[in-house]
């Protein structure tokens, strides 16, 4: 992992309880522990209706930052990169000395040489290498693989005519896609996906889940030199952007980790909606909805990511009526602005066809994989409901249970019940073989996780449509 790098040598470290945005720390309201944890939309709109647009509050080790609520404000934000850089060398926490070696923060806003952290001509540089890395595949070769590994997922489970969509398939299936993409052998995927998940909750085991993605990667890009593929792990060597070795591992793991995380849940909030939303179930029902629609819906409703990091003053300024100085950090709250009463003031209304949400950011830095993270789930669902057209939610929607980390809210379990099909799909007999140069195991293993809580009490019978996927296509 790369270190961050300040940009002027570190002053001596403020001692406990120095103020931050003027307040006291006892003041200000935390995006991390159990508190923050347990209801982010709620404490979002605690802090709108205390300070407005823009709220001050305190990250790991109580360090402070600002949290953009509402979607003008983040638009102004996402698309002034001149008074918002991305460069996080300038955070005024890190020229200060305050954030220590061991900071769960640290795999999030510690400088790497991505473009994530890169403005102007540079950014451009790195990010083309990116876009024309993911471009280069074919839509309709990447629902091929989905569908092959959604088929091979569902025979995992289909006989027992129950699963866990979350344990058994969310939270597998579009690491198993991106480790084609990538030129790596697919029983990576566990592993990596463990690590993926385990350094986005800022854990006391991030940094060593971040060492074993990022070793992981080296390797892969090392085999890749000597042995080419087409994948997207050759592209971005051979670019003519000219990636050092360093540019190419770190832009690996950013489009590894955030492809994962992102699209991970939205297909399980996805499947949420289609089992337990009796609005989204009526336009279903009536034709009015595809199954497009209903991924921009949620999208709106319940983004991937709560919030993201990435925006530094370049000096003083104005915003949302707050003053910002100069070096200080600005979180973007994507599931805050997408609420905002001032866009939306009846969040029961539909947004069939809007992408005006903030899902995928906007401006310079707006994602460039989005449409990969919109196939894999789109396609993955409506294999899975072809499949297994009389799926029902296996307990009362009052046991689901959620997640949360100062990123991002997850679904811990979706337990399903359906008819056991007659026979498997057969759709995981061909093979692509793009891991034919990285064989070998992992250099190191993921630190153990905790075992998700399985959902209490019996499971009950829910009345659903005959075919969800009839449903979801009579729209058009």
């Amino acid at each position: 992992m790369t270190t961050p790098e300040p940009s002027v040598p570190p002053g001596p470290v403020p001692p406990p309880g120095c103020p931050a945005h003027g307040m006291s720390p006892d003041a200000l309201r935390r995006l991390y522990g159990a508190e923050a944890e347990a209801d982010p939309q709620a404490l979002y709109e605690v802090l709108r209706k205390e300070h407005g647009q823009v709220a001050p509050v305190l990250l790991h080790g109580d360090l402070p930052a600002w949290l953009v609520l509402g979607h003008r404000e983040n638009l102004e934000v996402m698309r002034s990169p001149s008074r918002f850089s991305n460069n996080s060398r300038l955070w005024s926490m890190f020229q200060q000395g305050r954030v220590g070696q061991d900071s769960p923060l640290l795999p999030i806003v510690g400088w790497q040489p991505i473009c994530v952290f890169a403005d102007g001509a540079d950014h451009e540089r790195l990010r083309s290498a990116v876009r024309d890395g993911l471009e280069q595949f074919d839509r309709r070769g990447i629902r091929r693989y989905v569908i092959r590994y959604t088929n091979q997922l569902v025979d995992s489970f289909a006989a027992t005519g129950q699963a866990d969509l979350i344990g058994d398939f969310a939270e597998k299936l579009p690491m198993l896609v991106m480790t084609q993409l990538f030129g790596m052998p697919e029983e990576y995927g566990p592993r990596l996906v463990d690590a993926a998940l385990d350094l986005m909750k800022g854990s006391e085991t991030a940094l060593a889940s971040n060492e074993l993605v990022a070793d992981t990667l080296r390797t892969l890009a090392e085999r890749k030199k000597a042995k080419p593929g087409h994948d997207f792990t050759t592209w971005l060597i051979g670019h003519e952007a000219d990636l050092t070795d360093d540019e190419v591992m770190e832009h690996l793991r950013l489009v590894l980790v955030a492809a994962n995380e992102t699209t991970v849940n939205l297909i399980a909030n996805t499947l949420r909606m289609v089992l337990t939303d009796r609005r989204f179930r009526a336009n279903l029902a009536g034709g009015h909805m595809t199954l497009p629609d209903a991924l921009e819906q949620v999208l709106w409703d319940e983004p991937p990511l709560s919030v993201i990091t990435g925006r530094w003053a370049t000096g003083d300024t104005v915003l949302g009526g707050k003053q910002i100085s100069k070096g200080d950090m600005l979180l973007l709250g994507l599931a805050a602005g997408n609420v905002d009463p001032e866009i939306r003031p009846d969040l029961q209304k539909p947004l069939m066809g809007n992408r005006a949400h903030l899902a995928f950011s906007s401006g310079p830095h707006e994602c460039p994989g989005q449409d990969i993270g919109r196939a894999i789930a789109d396609t993955g669902i409506d294999t899975l409901l072809a499949r297994l057209p009389d799926l029902q939610l296996g307990v009362s929607e009052g046991e689901l249970r959620c997640s949360a980390t100062w990123l991002s809210q997850r679904l811990e379990s979706l337990p399903v019940r359906f008819t056991p099909p007659g026979s498997t799909g057969g759709g995981g007999k061909e093979s692509v073989n793009f891991a034919s140069t990285m064989p070998g195991p992992l250099p190191a293993t993921v630190p153990a996780p905790v075992p998700d809580a399985s959902p209490a009490g019996q499971p009950k019978e829910r009345p659903v449509a005959k075919s969800w996927r009839s449903l979801f296509h009579r729209g058009g």
